[in-house]
């Protein structure tokens, strides 16, 4: 299996060069091409708390600064792509409605690699990492600090849909990897499941794994974050939003505390 485009969504800001950087390094060892994508603030979003409260020349002058900020945040996300020194780019500008724009070209994209920051919840791009991973579906990679790409890969393994649908789409990431371990916690979790065949799955493959089940019981997140820890790993892949995405919110879960955690990076799928 391989990767043909790997898509970076930018926002003009601080956080553009780590995760261009990290899509070169994930496309290198595929010749992918690397996308990236500034997705700027939508004016028509903007429009509507508008309304009455700004008349005339002040909603003018909010709306031209708007602009404004566009076009710097278009420039710095430009200059960030054209600093590398990878053959296959292409940077592409979205425009209103923007949230359209970037689902179609996430649709036309093999995974979609973010920063650490909009997974916490944080920054301008914090809405495009839950349309890309909740809304679209699209696997993600949440590149951090110390990612490598041919290290060691964990895959935290569950049974259900949403963690094989993971397993199944990290596949080429897994067959690049110089490890990978499947991390389970069935202690941890209200369904009854097998490692063992994820393991057959992956052999079938080509791809050779090693098993890690714990036997502790307590919250799966945090016991799957301390299993990926022991096992080195450079990438940890899990489904996500296992729950509807509300209770997520209200209640945390396993994505929530992967996403705010400081482990590994993170592979994702929904």
């Amino acid at each position: 299996m391989s990767w043909a485009r790997i898509m970076a969504p930018l926002s003009g800001g601080q956080g553009d060069p780590a995760a261009l950087a990290a899509a070169v390094m994930l496309a290198e060892p595929f010749g992918a091409e690397v996308a990236g994508v500034y997705t700027p603030a939508d004016v028509a979003d903007v429009m509507p708390w508008m309304g009455e409260v700004f008349l005339g020349g002040v909603q003018t002058t909010a709306l031209e600064s708007l602009k404004e900020a566009a076009q710097a945040g278009e420039k710095n996300a430009r200059r960030a792509l054209e600093s590398l020194s990878y053959a296959k780019l292409q940077f592409i500008t979205l425009s209103t409605p923007v949230w359209a724009g970037l689902s179609a070209e996430s649709r036309l994209s093999d995974i979609v690699v973010f920063g650490p920051e909009p997974a916490r919840g944080r920054g301008p791009l914090a809405e495009a990492f839950q349309q890309m991973v909740a809304d679209e579906q699209r696997p993600v990679l949440v590149a951090r600090e110390g990612l490598k790409i041919g290290g060691v890969a964990a895959v935290a393994w569950d049974g259900g849909k949403e963690a094989s649908r993971a397993a199944r789409l990290a596949l080429p990431l897994l067959e690049k990897a110089s490890r990978v371990v499947i991390l389970a916690a069935p202690k941890a979790s209200a369904r009854s499941f097998d490692p063992a065949r994820l393991q057959a799955y992956y052999a079938a493959r080509g791809v050779q794994s090693e098993l890690d089940v714990t036997r502790e019981t307590g919250d799966a997140a945090q016991l799957l974050l301390k299993a990926a820890q022991a096992a080195g790993a450079d990438i940890l892949v899990s489904g996500a939003f296992g729950h509807p995405r509300l209770q997520e919110f209200i209640f945390g879960g396993t994505t929530r505390t992967l996403l705010n955690s400081d482990g590994p990076s993170l592979f994702l799928s929904h």
